[in-house]
């Protein structure tokens, strides 16, 4: 059974970082809600920050980064993982969702929550929607 995390209002960067650990460690790991999850910071550095990221490179050559929602999570996380054999095996064990499927009830809210922010943050759904994407 995979283990159920919902991401709503969690800060992208701290979630991410606890769901790799556990990856390695073998666990089978199912992100709900990645729309809902939020960046910290200033909403406009973030947005060009990652308009930046979409526009480098050719279309034909990449680099090529995501512009949805659970594709920039997936990211995120892939980034934390060890580049070596054991890494991507572990990563395989992920599974993220935008939204939540009617099979998956529930789920836990771990990492540091956005109303526990003193600071400015923006949803990735707005993230998304800014860069061409959907959700």
């Amino acid at each position: 059974m995979a283990k159920v995390i919902d991401a709503d209002g969690a800060v992208v960067g701290r979630l991410s970082s606890l769901i790799s650990k556990q990856l390695l460690l073998g666990e089978h790991i199912t992100v709900i809600n990645a729309e809902k999850a939020v960046f910290s910071g200033n909403p406009l550095v973030v947005k060009k920050r990652y308009l930046e990221k979409t526009h480098r490179g050719g279309p034909h050559k990449g680099p090529f980064h995501p512009k949805c929602s659970d594709g920039i999570f997936r990211r995120a996380v892939r980034g934390m993982m060890p580049k070596n054999k054991r890494g991507r095996e572990a990563f395989s064990n992920l599974r993220i969702y935008i939204g939540c499927p009617e099979e998956i009830k529930g789920g836990e809210k771990e990492g540091k929550r956005s109303e526990d922010l003193n600071c400015k943050f923006i949803v990735m759904k707005d993230v998304a929607k800014q860069i061409g994407g959907r959700a």
